[in-house]
């Protein structure tokens, strides 16, 4: 999948399920819901219980999803990744070793930026798009707002902090899409195994956000 189609599929789904998941079977869970609920762009974080895994059976199971991998922090981490199936990847920071990987193998990254100039230097390193974390140390949809006035057109999605409260004024600032974890599987509820008021709650951020997806 090249950058276009990538930012297509954002475009058009806008909403992305982080999965940090305390052991396998929560993992395959905690995506099945998220699936259920409408959600189609799914990402494991990779200091997940067994990632390698989880993305591997999610690709199996869930095959009109795209999975990704999310907290790289290293070069071997995101080849495991892509080896594993990982449709897409995110890291918290800009590494221009992981973004050349992408390129190579086809598999959009997404790489962490704050500042105006980390965002650019992200972008024209071949980032698929710019992960503005910790979106909400920095001032949330104000700060995405002042950003798109000198840089339109770099996508951003902000994660870090992002909740059912403010991922809709997010968007409306200009972020391409948004990235759920907590707000979206708490984590009483995941040790609980919840799994119906995380559902719940899954179908209330999409009518916040007026989104709807193809069954």
């Amino acid at each position: 999948m090249d950058r276009e189609d990538w930012l297509t599929l954002l475009q058009k789904h806008r909403l992305l399920a982080v999965i940090r998941a305390p052991d396998l079977a929560a993992g395959l869970a905690m995506a099945r819901v998220a699936e259920q609920g409408g959600v189609r762009l799914i990402e494991i974080t990779w200091d997940s219980e067994q990632p390698e895994e989880l993305v591997g059976c999610l690709r199996q199971d869930l095959p009109h999803c795209w999975i990704g991998a999310g907290t790289l922090l290293t070069l071997a981490a995101a080849e495991r990744a892509i080896a594993a199936g990982a449709q897409f990847g995110f890291s918290p920071f800009t590494d221009v070793s992981l973004l050349e990987l992408g390129l190579k193998r086809a598999v959009p990254m997404v790489a962490g930026a704050l500042t105006p100039t980390e965002i650019v230097t992200a972008w024209r390193a071949g980032a698929a798009g710019v992960k503005v974390f910790p979106v909400s140390a920095v001032g949330g949809a104000t700060y995405i707002r002042s950003l798109r006035g000198p840089l339109p057109a770099i996508p951003l999605i902000p994660t870090g902090g992002v909740t059912s409260d403010n991922a809709k004024a997010l968007l409306e600032a200009g972020a391409i899409a948004v990235g759920l974890s907590g707000s979206l599987f708490p984590p009483a509820q995941v040790q609980k195994r919840d799994w119906a008021g995380i559902a719940q709650r899954i179908e209330q951020l999409q009518q916040q956000l007026g989104l709807s997806y193809p069954a």
